[in-house]
Protein backbone atom coordinates (compact mmCIF):
# COMPACT_ATOMS: atom_id res chain seq x y z
CA UNK A 1 0.00 0.00 0.00
CA UNK A 2 1.55 3.29 -1.10
CA UNK A 3 1.74 6.23 1.22
CA UNK A 4 3.74 7.32 4.25
CA UNK A 5 2.88 8.15 7.84
CA UNK A 6 5.23 10.13 10.03
CA UNK A 7 4.17 10.09 13.67
CA UNK A 8 1.01 8.38 14.88
CA UNK A 9 -2.77 8.65 14.50
CA UNK A 10 -5.67 7.98 16.85
CA UNK A 11 -9.42 8.12 16.47
CA UNK A 12 -11.59 8.55 19.57
CA UNK A 13 -8.78 7.36 21.83
CA UNK A 14 -7.79 4.30 19.79
CA UNK A 15 -4.39 4.32 18.10
CA UNK A 16 -4.52 3.18 14.48
CA UNK A 17 -1.81 1.13 12.86
CA UNK A 18 -0.04 2.75 9.90
CA UNK A 19 -1.77 0.24 7.63
CA UNK A 20 -5.22 1.07 8.98
CA UNK A 21 -4.50 4.80 8.81
CA UNK A 22 -3.51 4.65 5.15
CA UNK A 23 -6.39 2.33 4.28
CA UNK A 24 -8.89 4.83 5.67
CA UNK A 25 -7.56 7.84 3.81
CA UNK A 26 -7.09 5.94 0.55
CA UNK A 27 -10.72 4.87 0.78
CA UNK A 28 -11.84 8.40 1.68
CA UNK A 29 -9.39 11.31 2.12
CA UNK A 30 -11.88 13.08 4.38
CA UNK A 31 -11.49 10.26 6.92
CA UNK A 32 -8.52 12.31 8.16
CA UNK A 33 -10.99 14.87 9.46
CA UNK A 34 -11.38 12.72 12.59
CA UNK A 35 -7.68 11.97 13.07
CA UNK A 36 -6.07 12.94 16.34
CA UNK A 37 -2.48 12.33 17.29
CA UNK A 38 0.73 13.82 15.96
CA UNK A 39 1.21 13.05 12.30
CA UNK A 40 2.05 13.97 8.75
CA UNK A 41 0.47 11.83 6.04
CA UNK A 42 1.16 11.50 2.32
CA UNK A 43 -0.74 9.24 -0.10
CA UNK A 44 -1.37 9.44 -3.82
CA UNK A 45 -1.45 13.21 -4.43
CA UNK A 46 -2.87 13.98 -0.98
CA UNK A 47 -1.48 15.17 2.34
CA UNK A 48 -2.80 15.66 5.87
CA UNK A 49 -1.22 16.97 9.06
CA UNK A 50 -2.36 17.10 12.67
CA UNK A 51 -4.44 20.06 13.75
CA UNK A 52 -1.64 22.06 15.40
CA UNK A 53 1.14 21.00 13.04
CA UNK A 54 3.19 19.21 15.69
CA UNK A 55 4.76 16.93 13.10
CA UNK A 56 6.46 18.64 10.13
CA UNK A 57 5.60 17.62 6.61
CA UNK A 58 4.15 18.78 3.31
CA UNK A 59 0.88 20.65 3.31
CA UNK A 60 -0.48 23.10 5.87
CA UNK A 61 -1.15 22.16 9.47
CA UNK A 62 -4.67 20.95 10.15
CA UNK A 63 -5.57 20.60 6.46
CA UNK A 64 -6.33 17.76 4.08
CA UNK A 65 -5.08 18.54 0.58
CA UNK A 66 -5.39 16.68 -2.70
CA UNK A 67 -3.67 17.80 -5.89
CA UNK A 68 -2.62 20.95 -4.04
CA UNK A 69 -6.13 22.00 -3.06
CA UNK A 70 -7.43 22.03 0.51
CA UNK A 71 -10.49 19.79 0.68
CA UNK A 72 -11.11 19.61 4.43
CA UNK A 73 -9.93 20.33 7.96
CA UNK A 74 -8.30 17.91 10.39
CA UNK A 75 -10.42 18.61 13.44
CA UNK A 76 -11.23 15.66 15.70
CA UNK A 77 -14.16 16.28 18.01
CA UNK A 78 -13.72 15.06 21.56
CA UNK A 79 -16.21 14.98 24.42
CA UNK A 80 -15.80 17.72 27.00
CA UNK A 81 -13.29 16.63 29.65
CA UNK A 82 -12.03 18.14 32.87
CA UNK A 83 -8.36 19.05 32.80
CA UNK A 84 -7.09 16.08 34.79
CA UNK A 85 -8.93 13.55 32.60
CA UNK A 86 -7.70 15.28 29.45
CA UNK A 87 -4.05 15.25 30.57
CA UNK A 88 -4.21 11.62 31.68
CA UNK A 89 -5.68 10.58 28.34
CA UNK A 90 -3.16 12.61 26.36
CA UNK A 91 -0.24 11.02 28.20
CA UNK A 92 -1.76 7.53 27.95
CA UNK A 93 -1.94 7.77 24.18
CA UNK A 94 1.74 8.69 24.00
CA UNK A 95 3.11 6.19 26.51
CA UNK A 96 3.39 3.05 24.40
CA UNK A 97 7.00 3.88 23.60
CA UNK A 98 9.67 6.48 24.05
CA UNK A 99 11.36 8.39 26.82
CA UNK A 100 10.37 11.48 28.83
CA UNK A 101 12.54 14.59 28.91
CA UNK A 102 12.59 15.37 32.64
CA UNK A 103 13.72 18.74 33.98
CA UNK A 104 12.10 18.49 37.41
CA UNK A 105 9.51 21.19 36.74
CA UNK A 106 5.80 20.57 37.14
CA UNK A 107 5.19 20.17 33.38
CA UNK A 108 7.64 17.37 32.69
CA UNK A 109 7.34 15.75 36.12
CA UNK A 110 3.59 15.26 35.73
CA UNK A 111 4.08 13.73 32.28
CA UNK A 112 6.83 11.47 33.61
CA UNK A 113 4.85 10.15 36.56
CA UNK A 114 1.77 9.48 34.41
CA UNK A 115 3.70 7.87 31.55
CA UNK A 116 5.96 5.69 33.74
CA UNK A 117 8.46 5.58 30.91
CA UNK A 118 12.21 5.89 31.30
CA UNK A 119 13.34 9.50 31.67
CA UNK A 120 16.38 11.47 30.69
CA UNK A 121 17.70 14.76 32.00
CA UNK A 122 20.27 16.95 30.27
CA UNK A 123 22.28 19.94 31.36
CA UNK A 124 25.76 21.22 31.95
CA UNK A 125 27.52 19.98 35.06
CA UNK A 126 25.93 21.42 38.19
CA UNK A 127 22.97 22.84 36.29
CA UNK A 128 19.61 23.56 37.87
CA UNK A 129 17.77 21.06 35.66
CA UNK A 130 20.04 18.13 36.48
CA UNK A 131 19.62 18.79 40.19
CA UNK A 132 15.84 19.23 39.97
CA UNK A 133 15.39 16.18 37.76
CA UNK A 134 17.42 14.06 40.16
CA UNK A 135 15.25 15.22 43.07
CA UNK A 136 12.02 14.48 41.19
CA UNK A 137 13.21 11.07 40.07
CA UNK A 138 14.22 10.12 43.62
CA UNK A 139 10.90 11.21 45.11
CA UNK A 140 8.81 9.43 42.46
CA UNK A 141 10.94 6.35 41.87
CA UNK A 142 11.50 7.20 38.22
CA UNK A 143 14.13 5.58 36.04
CA UNK A 144 16.10 8.65 34.99
CA UNK A 145 19.43 8.82 33.19
CA UNK A 146 21.46 12.02 33.43
CA UNK A 147 23.40 13.27 30.42
CA UNK A 148 25.94 15.96 31.23
CA UNK A 149 26.56 18.33 28.33
CA UNK A 150 30.23 19.08 27.78
CA UNK A 151 31.01 22.77 27.29
CA UNK A 152 33.23 21.87 24.35
CA UNK A 153 30.24 20.39 22.49
CA UNK A 154 27.99 23.46 22.60
CA UNK A 155 29.47 25.55 19.79
CA UNK A 156 29.67 22.67 17.30
CA UNK A 157 26.06 21.81 18.15
CA UNK A 158 25.06 25.43 17.59
CA UNK A 159 26.54 25.40 14.10
CA UNK A 160 24.44 22.37 13.17
CA UNK A 161 21.36 23.84 14.80
CA UNK A 162 21.60 27.17 12.99
CA UNK A 163 21.55 25.28 9.71
CA UNK A 164 18.29 23.60 10.67
CA UNK A 165 16.09 26.12 12.47
CA UNK A 166 14.08 28.76 10.59
CA UNK A 167 14.49 31.62 13.13
CA UNK A 168 17.99 32.30 14.40
CA UNK A 169 17.34 34.59 17.36
CA UNK A 170 19.36 34.12 20.57
CA UNK A 171 16.31 32.72 22.37
CA UNK A 172 15.50 30.28 19.58
CA UNK A 173 19.12 29.19 19.35
CA UNK A 174 19.40 28.57 23.11
CA UNK A 175 16.16 26.59 23.31
CA UNK A 176 17.04 24.63 20.19
CA UNK A 177 20.47 23.80 21.59
CA UNK A 178 18.91 22.32 24.71
CA UNK A 179 16.51 20.32 22.52
CA UNK A 180 19.46 19.16 20.43
CA UNK A 181 21.11 17.53 23.42
CA UNK A 182 17.82 16.04 24.62
CA UNK A 183 17.27 14.42 21.21
CA UNK A 184 20.87 13.23 21.05
CA UNK A 185 20.59 11.64 24.48
CA UNK A 186 17.39 9.87 23.44
CA UNK A 187 18.98 8.56 20.26
CA UNK A 188 22.00 7.31 22.18
CA UNK A 189 19.65 5.29 24.38
CA UNK A 190 17.84 3.83 21.37
CA UNK A 191 14.67 5.96 21.45
CA UNK A 192 13.07 7.81 18.56
CA UNK A 193 10.22 9.44 20.52
CA UNK A 194 10.64 11.97 23.33
CA UNK A 195 7.69 13.13 25.44
CA UNK A 196 8.09 16.76 26.48
CA UNK A 197 6.24 19.39 28.47
CA UNK A 198 6.01 21.98 25.70
CA UNK A 199 2.90 24.09 25.47
CA UNK A 200 2.11 24.14 29.17
CA UNK A 201 3.37 27.69 29.70
CA UNK A 202 1.30 29.06 26.82
CA UNK A 203 -1.82 27.18 27.87
CA UNK A 204 -1.72 27.72 31.63
CA UNK A 205 0.11 31.02 32.08
CA UNK A 206 3.60 29.93 32.99
CA UNK A 207 5.64 32.93 31.96
CA UNK A 208 6.51 35.69 34.42
CA UNK A 209 5.13 38.33 32.06
CA UNK A 210 1.61 37.07 32.70
CA UNK A 211 1.81 38.39 36.26
CA UNK A 212 1.76 41.96 34.94
CA UNK A 213 -0.41 41.44 31.86
CA UNK A 214 -3.44 43.70 31.64
CA UNK A 215 -5.29 41.15 29.54
CA UNK A 216 -4.00 37.68 30.33
CA UNK A 217 -6.32 35.90 27.91
CA UNK A 218 -5.16 38.03 24.97
CA UNK A 219 -1.53 37.44 25.91
CA UNK A 220 -2.12 33.71 26.20
CA UNK A 221 -3.84 33.67 22.80
CA UNK A 222 -0.90 35.46 21.19
CA UNK A 223 1.58 33.08 22.77
CA UNK A 224 -0.49 30.03 21.85
CA UNK A 225 -0.38 31.16 18.23
CA UNK A 226 3.43 30.82 18.29
CA UNK A 227 3.40 27.13 19.19
CA UNK A 228 3.38 25.96 15.58
CA UNK A 229 6.60 27.85 14.89
CA UNK A 230 8.10 26.52 18.12
CA UNK A 231 7.24 22.96 17.12
CA UNK A 232 8.81 23.52 13.70
CA UNK A 233 12.02 24.68 15.37
CA UNK A 234 12.20 21.89 17.92
CA UNK A 235 11.26 19.09 15.51
CA UNK A 236 13.88 20.31 13.03
CA UNK A 237 16.55 19.95 15.71
CA UNK A 238 15.24 16.59 16.93
CA UNK A 239 15.27 15.35 13.34
CA UNK A 240 19.04 15.83 13.24
CA UNK A 241 19.14 12.75 15.48
CA UNK A 242 16.24 10.87 13.89
CA UNK A 243 13.98 11.69 16.84
CA UNK A 244 10.39 12.97 16.97
CA UNK A 245 9.11 15.06 19.89
CA UNK A 246 5.69 14.22 21.35
CA UNK A 247 3.74 16.90 23.24
CA UNK A 248 0.90 15.73 25.52
CA UNK A 249 -0.10 19.26 26.55
CA UNK A 250 -0.84 20.06 22.90
CA UNK A 251 -3.31 17.21 22.60
CA UNK A 252 -6.59 18.87 21.58
CA UNK A 253 -8.33 17.42 24.64
CA UNK A 254 -5.93 19.32 26.88
CA UNK A 255 -6.05 22.43 24.70
CA UNK A 256 -9.84 22.47 24.85
CA UNK A 257 -9.88 21.94 28.62
CA UNK A 258 -7.32 24.70 29.14
CA UNK A 259 -9.14 27.16 26.90
CA UNK A 260 -12.33 26.56 28.87
CA UNK A 261 -10.69 27.78 32.08
CA UNK A 262 -11.00 31.44 33.13
CA UNK A 263 -7.82 33.49 33.43
CA UNK A 264 -7.89 33.42 37.24
CA UNK A 265 -7.57 29.62 37.15
CA UNK A 266 -4.25 30.09 35.37
CA UNK A 267 -2.69 33.16 36.97
CA UNK A 268 -3.76 34.24 40.44
CA UNK A 269 -1.81 36.79 42.47
CA UNK A 270 1.81 35.69 42.34
CA UNK A 271 0.95 32.13 41.27
CA UNK A 272 1.22 30.85 37.71
CA UNK A 273 -0.14 27.67 36.10
CA UNK A 274 -2.54 27.29 39.01
CA UNK A 275 -4.94 24.79 37.40
CA UNK A 276 -2.10 22.63 36.11
CA UNK A 277 -0.39 22.62 39.51
CA UNK A 278 -3.64 21.59 41.19
CA UNK A 279 -3.93 18.62 38.84
CA UNK A 280 -0.27 17.78 39.32
CA UNK A 281 -0.71 17.88 43.10
CA UNK A 282 -2.93 14.83 42.84
CA UNK A 283 -0.14 12.80 41.28
CA UNK A 284 3.17 14.21 42.50
CA UNK A 285 4.39 15.67 45.82
CA UNK A 286 3.29 19.20 46.67
CA UNK A 287 6.85 20.50 46.64
CA UNK A 288 7.24 19.42 42.99
CA UNK A 289 3.81 20.58 41.89
CA UNK A 290 4.20 24.11 43.23
CA UNK A 291 7.93 24.82 42.87
CA UNK A 292 9.09 27.41 40.35
CA UNK A 293 11.61 26.40 37.71
CA UNK A 294 13.82 28.16 35.23
CA UNK A 295 13.09 27.95 31.49
CA UNK A 296 14.96 25.11 29.80
CA UNK A 297 17.67 27.25 28.21
CA UNK A 298 18.53 28.67 31.65
CA UNK A 299 17.91 25.56 33.73
CA UNK A 300 20.17 23.49 31.49
CA UNK A 301 22.95 26.08 31.64
CA UNK A 302 22.96 26.43 27.86
CA UNK A 303 22.08 30.15 27.73
CA UNK A 304 24.90 30.99 30.14
CA UNK A 305 27.37 28.91 28.13
CA UNK A 306 26.36 30.62 24.88
CA UNK A 307 26.96 34.01 26.50
CA UNK A 308 30.42 32.83 27.59
CA UNK A 309 31.21 31.62 24.07
CA UNK A 310 30.11 34.96 22.64
CA UNK A 311 32.42 36.85 25.01
CA UNK A 312 35.32 34.56 24.18
CA UNK A 313 34.85 35.36 20.50
CA UNK A 314 34.92 39.04 21.25
CA UNK A 315 31.31 39.54 20.19
CA UNK A 316 29.38 42.49 21.61
CA UNK A 317 26.40 40.29 22.42
CA UNK A 318 24.84 36.91 21.74
CA UNK A 319 22.99 38.20 18.67
CA UNK A 320 26.30 39.08 17.02
CA UNK A 321 27.73 35.70 17.96
CA UNK A 322 24.75 33.82 16.55
CA UNK A 323 24.87 35.85 13.33
CA UNK A 324 28.59 35.08 12.98
CA UNK A 325 28.06 31.35 13.48
CA UNK A 326 25.09 31.33 11.11
CA UNK A 327 27.14 33.10 8.46
CA UNK A 328 29.98 30.61 8.82
CA UNK A 329 27.51 27.76 8.57
CA UNK A 330 26.09 29.14 5.33
CA UNK A 331 29.55 29.61 3.83
CA UNK A 332 30.72 26.07 4.62
CA UNK A 333 30.51 23.53 1.74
Amino acid sequence: MTGTLKGWVEVAGEILSPEETLFRVRSNPLAATAFGGEFSLEWNNCTARDRLGIVPGPGPAGKITCDGDAIGDVYPRYPVMDLETAICEAVRLRSSQGVVALSGGVDSTLVATLARLPCLAVGLEGSHDLERASRAADLLGLDCTHFTIRTGDVESALVRILGAIPRKSPVDAAIATTQFFIARAARDRGYDRVLTGQGADELFGGYARYLNARDIESQLARDFATLGAQAERDQAVAALHGVLLSMPYLDLRVVNAAHALPAERKVSGSLRKVALREVAGKHIPHELAWAEKKAMQYGSGIAKEIRRLARNRGCKNVSEYIAELAGNQMESP
